[in-house]
């Protein structure tokens, strides 16, 4: 069966587009300034945490009471550990295959440099073929791998190259890849329990019918909702990385490595779809597909920081905006 041609399904997504789009224009960003400067990255991405698996916990869970399958804690917790633990462990084969990954000498040079200032040990340094961009994956079986394009490697000089690998370090040093498949699924999950619920309500005639229709455009609703908390919470592990770039580096070299590759697909704007059709976006360096300025020299860099965001084009993303970037990589006191 093609669920996805249900009137109600449709009338569902469409729906819950529009309160996205609603919350991500008007309601984010207003909290999103009365809580700017009160707490640091590292708190801001704690309380987002607790608020992304709390909402997500008791939604799953007041589910399954209402309409009278009653699961355990742990039941649901090993559910979610297992969607994961599958995804972790296939994706990095599959990635490999894909980019044809292949390890390079000079490269591993670079991120074992890196990877000394950073304090962690060295992860697989490979090249792969696609248009600029960098990214970290790996798991226990097959190691910890940051991949570098060999468009990149041509593009940028040895200190932005290292910046761009300390990003990546970062990630692994900070566990993203694992930390981000967990969050990503809370959403899903409660959505198709949503749908399901929708879908099951077709079947009954009486009360019970309208009840489960009920909870389950609420769940839905929910879920995009905490869709877009999470992307909130990727875009916050993002500027985690580009500290440690930082750290590794100089904030000149952070800086200089992000509009390189943003001017590039400035330039280029046929590069950017290959990104945006990526099921690894969330794993590149430069995800934004919206550029939005051509930064060439320290001036434009200067300018670029200056420039406002569409909230839509932020909220909506897995990635800061470049300028967002550049003036958080400003601010850092080392």
């Amino acid at each position: 069966m093609f669920l996805i041609f249900d009137p109600i399904y449709m009338m569902l997504a469409v729906l819950g587009y529009l309160v996205m789009l609603f919350i991500a224009s008007t309601i984010a960003p207003k909290v999103a300034g009365k809580f700017a400067g009160k707490f640091s990255l590292y708190t801001s991405m704690v309380i987002l945490a607790v608020l992304i698996i709390t909402v997500s916990s008791l939604t799953i869970y007041a589910i399954m009471s209402l309409v009278g399958f009653h699961i355990s804690i742990a039941g649901l917790a090993l559910f979610i550990l297992v969607m994961n633990l599958l995804i972790y462990l296939i994706s990095p084969f599959m990635i490999n295959l894909s980019y044809n990954a292949k390890w390079d000498a000079g490269l591993q040079e670079v991120v074992n440099s890196v990877a000394y200032r950073l304090g962690v040990k060295p992860p697989k340094a490979v090249v792969v073929r696609c248009p600029p961009n960098a990214f970290a994956y790996g798991n226990f079986l097959t190691g910890r791998y940051v991949a570098v394009s060999d468009a990149l490697l041509q593009m940028l000089s040895r200190d932005e190259l290292e910046a761009v690998v300390g990003h990546e370090i970062g990630h692994h040093k900070h566990r993203d890849n694992l930390v981000m498949l967990f969050f990503g699924l809370l959403p899903s999950v409660i959505f198709y329990l949503g749908y399901a619920l929708i879908h099951a309500s077709l079947r009954e005639e009486d009360r019970r019918g309208a009840q489960l229709a009920l909870v389950g455009l609420v769940a839905v609703l929910i879920s995009f909702v905490v869709q877009i908390l999470v992307l909130a919470f990727s875009r916050l592990r993002e500027y985690y990385a580009d500290f440690e770039g930082v750290l590794a580096t100089s904030k000149d070299a952070m800086q200089r490595s992000l509009a390189k590759i943003h001017l590039f697909y400035e330039r280029y704007p046929s590069f950017m779809g290959e990104i945006a059709e990526s099921k690894l976006k969330t794993l590149f360096i430069y995800a934004l597909v919206n550029a939005v300025a051509n930064p060439i020299t320290r001036m434009d860099i200067e300018r670029l920081k200056r420039m406002e965001v569409s909230p839509i084009q932020e909220f909506l993303s897995t990635h800061p905006p470049i300028p967002k970037r550049l003036r958080f990589i400003e601010s850092i006191e080392i």
